[in-house]
């Protein structure tokens, strides 16, 4: 089996539009939750939103496609592009370079605007640029077609879960030895007064009116729901001794996978969290870790009462006591729940983590929950070197994935 690592990074996000100032502002604190800005959220009892602020697209692609595609396949080009001279992954046989990339919900924005357009002007008016442009497999089609890459590719869907299993399954081709390379992670973009007022009919956001930043709370006894987020994230894995013939830098290693289902409910998560529990079992048992190797865990923390408890009750029933001595902390508590895009950004937290020796608090962790009492790394980000660090991932249907990661020695792996 052909040993897989980390060569490139690329992000946008609500709190940055490229990878290092994403991990900046994480590191920091500092929240990309606010007031919507992308339309008016009055008369709904939710108005925040973690948003993508200041992007522009003319840097990734033509006027002619800024006009044509969705926002959500501009955000994964951005993401792409950085990631690809991060890796600085030229020369490579294009068929041996694939993609595995996803969304939740994908060109949503697209199937709204054209639904108005047919429905005031007529069908003939109606887009020809529509269908191809809103499919959840557009942002890979798309990525192929402006990068030249011609090798494996197909989008993953698993809701909140997507982009976690895009990064385990990319490196599973690179393992098996379909692919020399692979692009992996999620797009998302979908703030739309629908999605708003079906996650409001839900009831699983918060409402902040007062100081949006302290929303959401992972963690904390008094969460209350999540907050809506967008953003996109690409992981460049690499076969090792491909990337050490080049020169690549290293970030970090891809050491296992675990995917599992709750067959539980749609929208509520398994109060025994067999299935998540299952999940981080399987990425430990392919990846021959010992569970104490183990140092942090970028959690699924999307502050929600039901989730954030049944996460820490399955970290403890895989851990053991030693889930008391590793950190846990949720980055969605400065951006949200980016939904497709979130696993692939979480994961991104995990390599920097190993690669700085810095853990990214969770913030507005104040009041300690008797149902979730470990490490949170409250509110301030940590210096500490971890050897091993595991990205959790889980969505509607019962979705569960996460990967596990570990360090490399200034860009050489053992």
């Amino acid at each position: 089996m052909r040993r897989v690592v980390v060569t490139g990074l690329g992000a946008v996000t609500p709190i940055g539009n490229d990878a290092r100032s994403t991990w900046r502002a994480a590191l920091a604190g500092e929240s990309g939750i606010d007031f919507i800005r992308s339309f008016d959220p009055s008369g709904f009892p939710v108005r925040i939103a973690a948003e993508v602020k200041d992007f522009d697209p003319s840097g990734v692609a033509s006027p002619k496609e800024v006009r044509k595609l969705d926002r959500n396949v501009l955000l994964a080009l951005a993401a792409a592009k950085e990631a690809v001279a991060d890796a600085g992954l030229n020369g490579f046989d294009p068929a041996r370079v694939g993609i595995v990339f996803g969304s939740a919900i994908g060109g949503f924005i697209g199937i709204m605007e054209q639904s108005e357009v047919l429905r005031e002007r007529g069908p003939e008016r109606v887009s020809p640029n529509f269908l191809p442009n809103v499919l959840v497999d557009s942002a890979s089609g798309q990525l192929a077609i402006s990068l030249g890459i011609r090798g494996p590719n197909y989008a993953v869907v698993s809701a909140c879960a997507t982009g976690s299993h895009a990064i385990g399954e990319a490196a599973e081709l690179v393992r098996r030895g379909d692919a020399d390379a692979v692009l992996a992670g999620g797009t998302e973009a979908c703030m739309h007064p629908l999605i708003l007022a079906g996650f409001c009919a839900m009831r699983g956001l918060v409402a902040e009116d007062e100081h949006p930043p302290r929303a959401s709370r992972p963690f904390d006894a008094t969460r209350a729901g999540f907050v809506m987020g967008e953003g996109a994230c690409v992981l460049v894995v690499e076969e090792l001794e491909a990337a050490r013939a080049r020169g690549a830098p290293v970030y970090a290693e891809v050491l296992g996978y675990g995917a599992s289902n709750d067959a539980h409910h749609m929208a509520q998560p398994d109060p025994e969290s067999i299935g998540v529990a299952e999940m981080m079992r399987a990425a430990l048992r392919r990846s021959g870790v010992e569970p104490e190797r183990v140092g942090y865990v970028n959690a699924h923390g999307t502050s929600t009462p039901l989730g954030d408890a049944a996460e820490t009750k399955a970290i403890k029933d895989v851990f053991g006591e030693h889930a008391y001595r590793m950190a846990v902390s949720s980055t969605k508590s400065v951006m949200g729940h980016c939904f497709g895009a979130a696993g692939a950004i979480e994961g991104m937290m995990c390599v920097l983590a190993l690669r700085d020796g810095k853990l990214p608090p969770t913030m507005n962790y104040e009041h300690p929950d008797p149902a979730c009492d470990l490490d949170y790394v409250p509110n301030e980000a940590r210096e500490t070197q971890v050897e091993v660090a595991l990205s959790n991932a889980m969505g509607l249907g019962g979705h569960n994935g996460c990967v596990l990661f570990g360090r490399v020695e200034d860009g050489v792996v053992g």
